[in-house]
């Protein structure tokens, strides 16, 4: 079976250091679910698993429980083609990720076809309540909505999250200090309005402080802006 021979593979490739380090950059996620395999070697098992016709049988067989699983799951994801299909298995998956690191790292390449779909499902996702749903809501608006096909809504969607998960308020800083550097004047209202928390609003502005897309002058009147005591 796919999902027996996946997990053997995994533990062969496993590393106990890796496993070690990895597990200290992601506490909410215990000692014992890690193996230590590198990204780039689960993104290439995911290139090849993926292909495999029998992979439903992995990808349906949530929970997951080793770390570098859901990993890989979040990788198979990363690189469907099918739009329908991307997003039935995202909205699948995603109850059962736990962690910032599958959270971000799921990253779905024909999402960037499909901009027009995006900010409904992702209103959808930041709406689910879940730590790791909102997150990677807020990051799909952050990864492909800043450019082009930016509009002056989504940085609101953001902002009216209210939240005491540590991992939403760092991605919603991210998004903000990432939307300064892309999007300076049609964001710099919520930085100046204090539209966010101000342990969030100060985490933007630090966040944005160290982009090398914000010039000096901008700098200079983002830390002017910082909610001090």
């Amino acid at each position: 079976m796919v999902t027996d021979e996946i997990r053997e593979e995994l533990i062969r490739l496993g590393d106990a250091k890796l496993a070690e380090f990895q597990s200290k950059l992601t506490p909410t996620v215990e000692r014992g679910r890690f193996l230590g395999i590198y990204t780039p070697e689960l993104r290439k098992l995911a290139k090849q698993y993926g292909k495999r016709k029998d992979i439903d049988a992995f990808m349906n067989g949530l929970p997951h429980y080793y770390f570098e699983e859901n990993q890989l799951h979040a990788f198979i994801i990363s690189e469907m083609k099918d739009f329908d299909k991307c997003v039935a298995a995202v909205n699948a998956f995603l109850p059962f990720v736990d962690n910032w690191a599958t959270c971000d790292q799921m990253s779905p390449k024909v999402f960037a076809k499909h901009r027009r779909e995006l900010p409904e499902l992702a209103g959808q996702w930041i709406d689910s309540g879940r730590t790791y749903t909102v997150r990677f809501g807020i990051g799909m608006l952050m990864e492909h909505l800043l450019g082009d096909d930016f509009d002056a809504s989504y940085p609101g969607t953001v902002a009216a999250v209210r939240s005491d998960e540590y991992y939403v308020n760092m991605m919603i800083a991210w998004y903000f200090a990432t939307a300064l550097a892309k999007q300076y004047d049609a964001v710099l209202p919520y930085i100046e309005e204090r539209r966010l928390d101000a342990w969030t609003h100060n985490k933007a502005i630090r966040k944005a402080i160290e982009s090398r897309r914000i010039s000096p002058e901008q700098k200079e009147y983002l830390r002017s802006l910082k909610i001090k005591g």
